[in-house]
């Protein structure tokens, strides 16, 4: 783990945020560059596809979920 450094103005946006999507700062944060990061090595995704394929990794990823 690390410490990200982050202007003021992006860190108020992130509290908002995360706030609306009842997730924490950094749930938030992190979520924001996990989309980032796959927008980049997939430049022909829209956001909705990104997040379709993020859930269909979910589900397969899901029985190892339930043996936590």
């Amino acid at each position: 783990m690390g410490i990200v450094k982050i202007g003021d103005e992006l860190h108020e946006d992130l509290r908002r945020v995360s706030t609306a999507m009842c997730r924490s700062i950094n749930a938030q944060a992190e979520f924001w560059m996990t989309i980032g990061k796959l927008a980049e090595a997939n430049p022909t995704l829209s956001f909705h596809e990104i997040v379709k394929l993020r859930m269909a990794q979910a589900d397969a990823q899901s029985p190892a979920c339930e043996d936590a």
